[in-house]
């Protein structure tokens, strides 16, 4: 009897044992990990045209995900070239996800603001090779890719302009003004304006440093200098038919009839098209007369990103949501939606793409363009040059003097 109390004893302390120990063995949740009826609150920014679309995203997001958490995702409007400075200025208080330009990938990064994509293989593997260069630090991936298409390119109307006419800027001016119509471009914004100077052997770019930039437009040496590019810039201003617009006032010209035109990119083509119809055109950007010769005008290129605030009180469901902002299926919306060019792989490889004139135009003009990579102190600075160049050098200053307080500016420590 004492035998069987003691056996019993034993398979009991065994029974026990084998319980804690599976009890034990059970993986626990992740961090993240939130109970089924838990609200998830998100907060998204993107820009304040993409509202229509975003909001068709969460809703097929929550749709996707309905019972696994209940969403609270709010939409504010940003600016993506601004984003890093409303981020940055506080980032616990910052979005969950957000949209930004590329060229604020290594800030964010270096400030504690994105951390590395935890399945980057997958993303990089799902994207072209351009939009995961802009999208990495140092061959670390920090952000999803969105967009491949942030660059310019030339929009003309087919009924005033020939195929060759829009080979040079200087014949079209001439053609413009004989119609008493303009030929639009924005030269309050160095980003454009950087078409003048990519192709002419002067250079700028950032230091190893990462911050700070140098700056040879004011070089007085080479078969092409710095005062050639300024005159060259002055002469087109002189034309009758040269207008100094923002994408704003230059779709208002489109619309109006009165600007036939212009230097844009793809976020304008489904409103240029409604304006023009079957006479919208799309092309790499032409020449310009300088120092004697046609020089090819060049672009500055770049992505959209989506990416996930390290301080994120919910970075799972943060990345999922961008996850899904930025996939194959959504890029393809985009595309329909805003005329986008997407980043996906099998996207931008669609019919529909390949048959867009605008995207055409960019992947031609991409032949010419360079990946933006400058710093903060580039920017106004040439606005500043640009703006007197625009106006004809109202103050009569010499190019030169001119040219050298830019680069000096732009290059400041």
């Amino acid at each position: 009897m004492a035998m069987e109390k003691r056996s019993s004893f034993l398979i009991s302390c065994i029974c026990i044992l084998s319980l804690l120990s599976a009890c034990g063995s059970q993986k626990q949740p992740p961090a993240d990990s939130r109970p089924v009826n838990e609200t998830v609150t998100l907060t998204v920014w993107g820009a304040e045209e993409d509202e229509a679309l975003l909001q068709e995203i969460f809703s097929s997001f929550q749709t996707h995900y309905a019972g696994q958490a209940d969403f609270q995702i709010t939409y504010r409007p940003q600016s993506e070239s601004n984003c890093k400075d409303a981020l940055l200025g506080d980032l616990e208080g910052g979005a969950d996800v957000f949209a930004f330009a590329d060229d604020q990938v290594a800030a964010l990064a270096a400030a504690g603001g994105l951390d590395p994509i935890a399945d980057g293989e997958a993303v990089q593997n799902a994207s072209l090779p351009a939009a995961v260069e802009a999208a990495s630090v140092e061959n670390t991936l920090y952000a999803y890719p969105l967009t491949a298409d942030n660059g310019y390119f030339l929009y003309y109307n087919k009924a005033y302009f020939t195929e060759k006419d829009i080979q040079s800027l200087n014949q079209m001016l001439e053609v413009a003004a004989q119609a008493e119509k303009l030929v639009a471009m924005d030269w309050s914004s160095a980003w454009y304006v950087y078409a003048f100077f990519g192709n002419t052997g002067l250079e700028v770019g950032l230091n190893e440093d990462g911050l700070t930039n140098y700056c040879t437009w004011n070089s007085a040496e080479g078969p092409i200098c710095g005062v050639d590019v300024a005159q060259a810039m002055l002469d087109i201003a002189a034309s009758p038919a040269f207008t100094n617009r923002t994408d704003t006032e230059f779709l208002a010209g489109v619309r109006d009839g009165t600007v036939i035109a212009g230097v844009s990119g793809v976020w304008n083509a489904v409103a240029v098209e409604e304006a023009w119809g079957t006479n919208m055109g799309a092309s790499k950007l032409p020449t310009y007369t300088c120092a004697g010769q046609q020089v090819q005008m060049a672009s500055f290129s770049g992505c959209k990103l989506i990416g996930v605030n390290a301080y994120s009180q919910y970075p799972e469901w943060a990345a999922r949501l961008a996850e899904w902002i930025t996939s194959e299926e959504n890029q393809r919306l985009r595309f329909e939606m805003r005329g986008q060019g997407p980043a996906n792989i099998n996207a931008a490889n669609s019919p529909e793409v390949q048959a867009s004139a605008s995207i055409a135009a960019l992947l031609e003009q991409s032949n010419y363009s360079q990946l933006q990579r400058v710093g903060g102190k580039f920017w106004d600075p040439v606005a500043e040059f640009s703006d007197s160049m625009a106006r004809g050098n109202p103050s009569g200053a010499p190019l030169q003097v001119q040219l050298d307080r830019l680069a000096e500016a732009v290059s400041e420590r």
